[in-house]
């Protein structure tokens, strides 16, 4: 018995550190093909060379970037044929043909186009490499559509009836399945996500060659300004509005998993004019929050938008039906916490093109660069909640964690466990070193394109020596 729950325990980590490898990748290629497709539609604008250089330059990172998450994806494949296989058997009816459409309908545009947009630049018209460039931006919007339109209906299952002798999950209508009652939240949701998560990264990329060119009294390059630029916009006008499609989202899962909110609330009695907790330790065994530090009456405030709103205590449910509430107590609150320093940036970074200091404010440059991991680090916090949240069910309510997971024995999953964790931190390690050192290159005007360059110039060298040697950065 003891084996058997440690395997689970040993599955669900595993799972969990694969998808949590995994996400970052397609949420930087979603964020980052969208961003290629406005800096190219505004070079055939306004045929400002600036914007064709950044084109070039952040294209490079989006190849390595996209290579990357489909690599880590494809892991996850296996995982539920080997480690969930009763899952997939009982959903597979309705997930299964979910993650199918994602293939036939966004793997197919991306894997039609991809190459036409890496290498096509100087092979084809101006126009047609646009198309391409969108359609790879439209292909990675309908991927994380299907994908989120399945996990989704995990959260909130819509329009099914079990099949009383093989207890599957039949579909009944499907654009209720679809469109379940999670579903247009936690899309809107993601994708804000993305777009910061790329914004801050692009940011911050900027700010550290602006900090690096200041010290080195070299003048700051005109696609460095531009990406900041840009950058700073998007943080100033998406970190507000992912803050209230936050608060929608919060709302919409109060109302079908409350105890979810209960938990990531840290609230055990289920009360009106309810406090927020700031901080605290929920202590499961003892069904209390130990050392809450409380903001009076703001718990149904935020919750409900009203002062003398109910909120739920985990107390109201069976104890076998709550979720870890020191988890996602603390994974909510970090998220959170970044979102809110995100906006703060975007509106210091306001203040500062007002006052004309964009490009010159220390305090800016510094802020932007400590937060560039910062999207990615909510997102990742916002996934351990959703999904720590929804135990201990993989179908809420309806198919629990244990009984979902493939009849494995310990030591296999402990071997797996090893081996996935070795080759990720070598290969994924050695990935985001190389995306490093290439963001670590200044882009230049007159940046050259993908197809027209070497591998090395591809990982952050110059193709040719004698540019390498008369470069000022080379070195840096």
């Amino acid at each position: 018995m003891v084996s058997a729950a440690s395997a689970l325990l040993l599955a669900r980590f595993q799972f969990a550190f694969t998808v949590g490898v995994h996400i970052v990748f397609p949420a930087f290629s979603i964020g980052l093909a969208a961003y290629l497709a406005v800096l190219e539609g505004l070079w055939l604008r306004t045929d400002k060379q600036v914007y064709l250089d950044l084109y070039r330059y952040w294209i490079k990172i989006f190849s390595v970037v996209f290579g990357m998450g489909v690599v880590s994806g494809l892991v996850m494949s296996y995982e539920f044929g080997t480690n969930w296989s009763v899952f997939s058997q009982k959903a597979g009816p309705i997930t299964g043909v979910l993650l199918s459409y994602e293939v036939m309908t966004a793997f197919f545009l991306e894997a039609g186009f991809l190459g036409v947009m890496l290498f096509g630049m100087n092979k084809v018209g101006r126009g047609l490499h646009f198309a391409a460039t969108c359609c790879v931006s439209v292909g990675t919007l309908i991927s994380m559509t299907w994908i989120l339109a399945s996990n989704s209906w995990m959260q909130t299952p819509a329009s099914y009836s079990i099949d009383p002798a093989t207890g599957r999950f039949m579909p009944e209508d499907w654009l209720a399945i679809i469109f379940n009652p999670s579903f247009p939240y936690r899309l809107v949701h993601m994708g804000m996500a993305a777009f910061l998560s790329v914004a801050f990264i692009i940011g911050g990329t900027a700010a550290w060659h602006m900090m690096r060119d200041r010290r080195k009294g070299l003048p700051i390059s005109q696609p460095v300004k531009v990406m900041f630029s840009m950058a700073m916009w998007m943080a100033t006008i998406v970190a507000p509005l992912q803050i209230l499609a936050g608060d929608a989202h919060g709302l919409n899962t109060l109302k079908h998993q409350p105890v979810k909110i209960a938990a990531l609330e840290g609230d055990w009695e289920t009360e009106s004019r309810a406090p927020e907790i700031l901080f605290g330790i929920p202590n499961m065994k003892t069904e209390h929050t130990d050392y809450a530090i409380k903001l009076p009456f703001a718990g149904s405030l935020i919750l409900t938008h009203s002062l003398d709103g109910k909120v739920p205590g985990m107390k109201d449910f069976p104890a076998d039906q709550r979720p870890p509430s020191p988890i996602i107590f603390f994974t909510f609150r970090i998220m959170i916490a970044l979102g809110m320093l995100m906006a703060a940036t975007g509106f210091l970074s306001l203040y500062m093109r007002w006052r004309g200091r964009l490009f010159t404010s220390p305090l800016l440059h510094r802020m932007a660069l400590v937060m560039a991991p910062s999207g990615f680090l909510a997102l990742l916090c916002g996934w351990v909640t959703t999904e720590v949240g929804r135990q201990p069910w993989t179908v809420y309510g309806l198919l629990r964690t244990a009984d979902s997971v493939s009849p494995i024995m310990l030591p296999s999953m402990a071997i797996s466990m090893t081996a996935f964790v070795v080759v990720y931190v070598i290969v994924f390690g050695t990935g985001i070193g190389i995306l490093l050192r290439m963001l670590s290159r200044q882009p230049e005007e007159g940046e050259h394109d993908l197809s027209e360059q070497g591998t090395a110039s591809v990982l952050g060298t110059r193709s040719h020596p004698e540019t390498v040697l008369s470069s000022p950065d080379h070195g840096a």
